[in-house]
């Protein structure tokens, strides 16, 4: 069982290594939303997570036949991406509390941020094929409670890594003027929509290629 708990860990490292647009976006939201809004993003992004998981090893056929739609997936992921990165860029604005602990979000704020952060990540091809790819590897020399140990420690690793960012991003949060926080959103805002065309230009020319 110690063997499985390191093979979580690598995984888990790996995946909180690993570049991608939900990163750079709970920091953004950190600071735009305080620590409460930074941790309703995380949320969503943990649920999507524990989703793939749970699909990617008690229904890896079903998985292994979503890939067949991966295009449609892209498509629709890297529009989303493109969509939230040009707000961010041009529309969003900015309105600063310098003491966090006078920000106030409602519950509806929550739950769209929440909502974005799954989206995001459920959105993201690399997400689906990384689950999907790491279930496959570890189902061939692991038994259930392995698996179950391996992919435990794996999303513990990651909820710890993403609290500390967003505490992180708390502590940094304070140390910014509004043209700052505003340079941070635009940032994200490229990154997101970099991401997103990287993603589009990958589809059309999988699809090309093809045709």
């Amino acid at each position: 069982m110690i063997d499985a708990i390191v093979k979580g860990v690598a995984i888990g490292l790996l995946l909180v290594f690993s570049v991608g647009p939900v990163i750079f976006t709970i920091i953004k939201q950190s600071i735009n939303n305080g620590r409460g809004g930074g941790f309703s993003f995380v949320a969503g992004v943990w649920l999507s997570d524990i989703l793939w998981v749970v699909l990617s090893n008690a229904f890896s056929e079903l998985m292994t036949e979503l890939l067949n739609f991966k295009k449609t997936i892209g498509f629709a992921g890297s529009m989303f991406l493109i969509g939230m990165g040009v707000y961010y860029l041009f529309f969003k604005k900015i309105h600063i509390k310098q003491d966090e602990d006078k920000i106030k979000i409602s519950a509806g704020t929550h739950a769209k941020l929440m909502a974005s952060g799954f989206l995001i990540n459920t959105l993201n091809p690399t997400v689906i094929a990384f689950w999907l790819t790491t279930a496959t590897a570890v189902a061939v020399s692991s038994s259930v409670n392995e698996r179950i140990a391996i992919f435990s420690t794996c999303i513990l690793i990651n909820i710890t890594a993403d609290i500390l960012k967003v505490i992180l991003a708390g502590k940094l949060r304070n140390k910014l003027n509004e043209k700052n926080i505003s340079l941070v959103n635009k940032i994200s805002g490229l990154l997101l929509a970099a991401f997103g065309i990287a993603i589009l230009m990958g589809v059309l020319f999988s699809m090309m290629k093809k045709s």
